[in-house]
């Protein structure tokens, strides 16, 4: 078959060439052939006839009134759907084979009857006028800490005119985290954009109903760097179009790194922080041209971040917790009934009673989720043992795994008395020492002996170290030592 390409060469050939016969050898034709192209001077492709004929018979023909009536009316039905709805109405008449004509012909009705398509729209970004940004959840890389599934989220920023980007790693989509990872990503870049977008995340965006388009907080942290804000509609994250491309690209790219690194396990999580890190100046590496364009016209950067911890009044009630974003958390049992506050921040919280820090914990993620220590209300619990088997937080109670299996053996061998021993070798955790007690449950499960409360006390009592006193020698006074203080300093010769 003679292609554009030759019959172009023969025409060029024809041009140099002494004879029609040596430019036709030159361009890997045969001389008549060649003689046909240059009386018609058209191309192959100009001369082919377009196929509009069908070669076999169609099989929808009798019955595609039915079918294109069922497609007005419910434009998304598929074609297999509307395949095996057919074979069920006329048996024995169609095929297995014959469902991709029916594709075939979906696919070409849709293209000139079927419903408008949604249009994307390419945008152009001038350097420096907008930074994105969003959350994406990670855990379909399958990352492990240790060994143990890692389940998180990043917050992920990106410059519209670069596509410049950097990821902070969160939990949730909370304001302490989107307040976290911009000032992250500002800080890095070395200068502020004009505008920062985001989709219409609870964080930043009020709902329709508050006349106020964005909170407070969020206000607050874009007047401190001097952003102005956008945000998409809502359910319409196209509109965030350059972030949500990244999304996927990022993730992509994680994902094939993670395949070449052999494992999808690190030892810590700063480990995991500095591959996402290592990753990210990867990526940022072909757009240091564009990069520089956008920092040569970014703003100057504040004196100093903008502490994006939220600070929250709670009071403790009678059980000894207080509540925080609709989850609960225990306190020592004296502030009950006073007031405190929390600081907020994306991971931990800490209550201040006083002007002082009382407690450190981790924050919880996600609501209706409780952390109670069993320090704070052991003492309690321990007069009142039989408010334990319906206890609210009672699996809070169990620190370790080994402290359950010891309550188990306790139920099942001195159902009568299992609640109160229970709590008192509890108790023997808070007040001596957890680990202590951790290892002398671990002993007496391996070897089979009995798990009592004064067991577990006579063990840990064995194995106290016992220290010997000092022996203090105090020599008696010298009167004649006061009396030189009356003296002359050159008579105190004992000085």
């Amino acid at each position: 078959m003679i292609t554009d390409q030759q019959v172009r060469r023969l025409m060029k050939l024809t041009q140099s060439e002494a004879t029609l016969a040596q430019a036709a050898a030159k361009a890997g034709m045969d001389e008549k052939t060649a003689r046909k192209y240059m009386q018609v001077k058209e191309l192959p492709s100009q001369m082919g006839k377009v196929h509009v004929w069908r070669t076999r018979p169609d099989p929808f023909e009798e019955v595609w009134g039915e079918i294109e009536e069922i497609l007005r009316l419910h434009p998304t039905v598929q074609a297999k759907t509307m395949f095996e709805h057919l074979c069920r109405k006329y048996p024995g008449r169609f095929q297995e084979g014959q469902l991709r004509s029916l594709q075939r012909r979906f696919k070409q009705w849709r293209a000139r009857l079927g419903p408008e398509r949604e249009v994307m729209f390419p945008q152009t970004y001038d350097p420096g006028r907008q930074c994105q940004s969003d959350f994406t959840h990670m855990n379909s890389l399958m990352v492990t800490i240790g060994g143990q599934k890692f389940d998180h989220m990043v917050y992920h920023f990106v410059l519209a005119y670069s596509n410049w980007e950097t990821v902070t790693l969160c939990f949730s989509e909370s304001f302490e985290s989107l307040s976290a990872g911009l000032q992250n990503a500002l800080w890095q870049l070395g200068g502020t954009p004009e505008e920062h977008r985001t989709d219409s995340l609870t964080a930043a965006v009020n709902n329709l109903k508050d006349p106020d388009e964005f909170t407070d907080r969020y206000q607050g942290l874009l007047d401190h760097y001097g952003l102005s804000a956008t945000h998409t509609q809502a359910g319409k994250g196209h509109e965030n179009g350059d972030v949500e491309q990244s999304h996927h690209r990022f993730k992509m790219a994680a994902d094939q790194e993670l395949m070449l690194r052999g494992s999808r396990d690190f030892e810590i999580r700063d480990a995991y922080v500095q591959f996402l890190a290592m990753l990210m100046d990867r990526r940022n590496a072909p757009r240091s041209q564009r990069l520089g364009e956008e920092v040569s016209v970014l703003r100057r950067l504040p004196l100093r971040r903008l502490d994006h911890t939220h600070r929250i009044r709670a009071r403790v009630s009678r059980h000894s917790t207080i509540s925080v974003r609709r989850n609960a958390y225990s306190v020592d049992s004296r502030l009950i009934g006073e007031q405190v506050e929390v600081h907020l921040d994306t991971e931990r919280m800490e209550v201040w009673y006083g002007g002082k820090c009382v407690e450190q914990m981790p924050r919880l993620r996600g609501s209706g989720k409780h952390a109670v220590d069993y320090r704070h209300v052991i003492h309690s619990l321990v007069r009142k043992p039989g408010a334990f088997p319906h206890y609210r937080y009672q699996q809070d109670m169990f620190p370790r795994l080994l402290f359950r299996v010891a309550y188990d053996w306790l139920r099942e061998h001195h159902p009568g008395t299992a609640d109160r021993q229970y709590l008192k070798i509890l108790e023997m955790a808070a007040m001596e020492s957890e680990d202590r007690v951790h290892e002398v449950l671990r002993h007496r499960i391996d070897i089979g002996l009995p798990i009592t409360d004064d067991a577990v006390r006579e063990h840990i009592d064995a194995q106290a170290p016992v220290s010997s006193p000092f022996q203090v020698r105090i020599d008696p006074p010298q009167i004649r030592h006061y009396d030189a203080l009356l003296a002359p300093v050159e008579e105190a010769s004992w000085l």
